[in-house]
């Protein structure tokens, strides 16, 4: 009788490999822009798309100034001389599960609440001009496992007192 909850950013994918695999089917300088929606990849009908423009992608690829412009990634490079042609997208996918255990007194009273959350997150670096990919890149986290405890020594009684202690302190 305790609650659940799942939190989910919509995309094909069931889990992050699936994401990985996918994003490593994109290649640098190769794939068309036009092949992205195919790939999972959708810049422009897609869900949980960011636009990155120009300045922001060299500001995240480049690196210190000190590092010679031919030690860049040819990809990176071939963006810094497209300039504002030249923009990235992040597609972030993400699947949380929470469920609460315990007691349902002690949580219904709000004294003693655990949830344990699973899931993963996953993000893709896309950066694009004239039509073609110039860099891609990924990061997150393939397996997410936690456990919230939270004990209130006021149960419900608890948001009460946190509401007034902050009227005493203004």
């Amino acid at each position: 009788m305790l609650p659940s909850g799942s939190t989910d950013t919509p995309a094909g994918f069931g889990s992050f490999d699936e994401a990985r695999v996918a994003v490593e089917r994109v290649v640098a300088l190769q794939t068309p822009v036009a092949e992205l929606p195919q790939l999972g990849f959708d810049p422009v009908a897609g869900t949980n798309v960011t636009l990155i423009p120009y300045p922001d992608i060299v500001g995240r690829l480049a690196p210190h100034p000190g590092v010679p412009y031919e030690k860049l990634d040819a990809g990176i490079r071939r963006c810094i001389e497209a300039q504002t042609a030249c923009h990235g997208y992040v597609f972030h996918y993400e699947r949380e599960d929470r469920r609460r255990e315990g007691n349902f007194w002690l949580d219904f009273l709000n004294w003693r609440r655990t949830t344990y959350i699973k899931g993963w997150w996953f993000d893709a670096l896309i950066v694009v001009a004239d039509g073609t990919v110039l860099f891609r890149n990924y990061a997150g986290q393939a397996s997410k496992d936690k456990v919230d405890r939270q004990v209130n020594p006021l149960g419900p009684f608890q948001p009460a007192g946190e509401s007034a202690g902050s009227v005493f302190i203004r």
